[in-house]
């Protein structure tokens, strides 16, 4: 499976518009003096598509589990190297969710989308350390929390059970 991109420049700006093959845009923004800083920097962007990736699975699975969160936002916190090229040395990916959850099927979901199903996921886990947990308030006003999954560059993937 091909992927393609197709990148204008905006040299002046600092300021890239990529294009998918279908057309639709993604504003990336250098930050100043090197950009004007209106739009995600390029690493901003990889890990908004890691946030989106990650949401779109796990949503995508809690339907089919029959689960009805009212609301669900993906809030990811990269720390980078130090030094040049600054690479993600480790990530913290939490779903924060409410509604009609139950704590299982939702850290079932996670676990999926971090072990499974997001190839992001899955590409920068071979040079970081990505750790997935969630914070639930239920229907019943229950708080729940977990770390879920702890997936990196060793290959080891740590699923962390219900309950453990």
């Amino acid at each position: 499976m091909t992927t393609r991109i197709s990148a204008s420049v905006d040299v002046e700006a600092g300021k890239v518009l990529a294009a998918t093959a279908a057309g639709t845009t993604i504003a990336i923004a250098g930050d100043p003096p090197e950009g004007d800083g209106s739009a995600p920097g390029p690493k901003e962007a990889l890990l908004s598509s890691l946030a989106a990736c990650a949401a779109l699975d796990v949503t995508s699975i809690l339907r089919k589990k029959r689960q009805g969160p009212s609301s669900y936002e993906v809030v990811v916190t990269g720390e980078s190297d130090p030094e040049p090229p600054r690479v993600f040395t480790s990530i913290l990916v939490e779903h924060r969710v409410s509604g009609d959850v139950a704590p299982e099927p939702l850290r079932r979901s996670i676990e999926l989308s971090a072990t499974r199903y997001c190839p992001v996921n899955a590409m920068l886990s071979a040079v970081a350390r990505i750790e997935h947990r969630y914070l639930l308030l239920d229907a019943s006003g229950g708080v729940f929390e977990a770390t879920v999954a702890v997936v990196g560059p060793d290959r080891e993937v740590r699923v962390i059970e219900s309950g453990a």
